[in-house]
Order: C-alpha cells, then structure tokens, then sequence
C-alpha cells in the first residue's frame, strides 16, 4: 500500500479583481481602512489626490522591496505558548494573514513547506 503524502495548499497569487485591490469591495473596505481622505469622495481636491496616489505608491513599492529583500532569508519566529521556530521566509500573502516558509524547525519535527498564521506569531527576527 502507498505511503499518503500531505498536501500544501499554498495562497493564490494576486488577483486584481477578486483579492482586495477593487476599493469598492467588501474585502478591500475590511481590511484596508485608512486615515487618508477617500479617493472617491467628490469634494476632494486633484492635487490632494494627486499626493495621496503618490504616498500609496512610495509606501505599495517600500513593502515589496521588504519583502523581496526578506525573501529566502532565515528567520527566528516566537510564537504563542513561548515557543520558539526556525525557518526560512519564503513570503506572505496580500492581505499579511499568512507566511510561508521552508525548512521550519519545530521541536517536534521540520516541515519542508508551512504556512503559519500570523496571528500566531509574537515577534520575528530576521538572520543576517
């Protein structure tokens, strides 16, 4: 008889009409409240827009430099329950519920892949 294997459900890759990027939608309204004045408010002046689109975008391009430069990086996770992993950062999804991560050293065992909840996660401290 075959030995199962574990499945991996990794996270989908942006989707621009379904994972938060719609400003109109639900998820994106959820999730994404901000302090700058709306966009879509008809008193808002085209200059007070235009600086708003550039501080999304200067802060959109800062995020992912991160998380290019973190990318295969070693990483010390310390959890819930003083608990203390290992692993390598692989990446995190859009909405930054999730990491995933290889080679996760956990006291009972490693994990060639994992994703960790990161609501499950106390601090982090990258390996230089």
């Amino acid at each position: 008889m075959a030995t199962p294997v574990p499945v991996l459900r990794l996270p989908k890759g942006p989707d621009p009409h379904s994972r938060g990027f719609d400003p109109t939608s639900p998820r994106y309204i959820a999730l994404c409240s901000t302090s700058i004045t709306c966009s879509s408010s008809s008193h808002t002046d085209p200059e007070e827009l235009k600086l708003e689109q550039r501080a999304r975008s200067q802060l959109r391009e800062r995020f992912l430099r991160c998380l290019m430069a973190t990318r295969n990086k070693k990483v010390s996770l310390r959890l819930h329950g003083d608990v203390t992993v290992d692993a390598t950062f692989g990446c995190c999804d859009i909405d930054v519920l999730n990491l995933q991560v290889s080679d996760l050293y956990t006291p009972i065992g490693v994990q060639k892949e994992a994703l960790i909840r990161c609501q499950d996660v106390v601090s982090y401290t990258f390996q230089l």
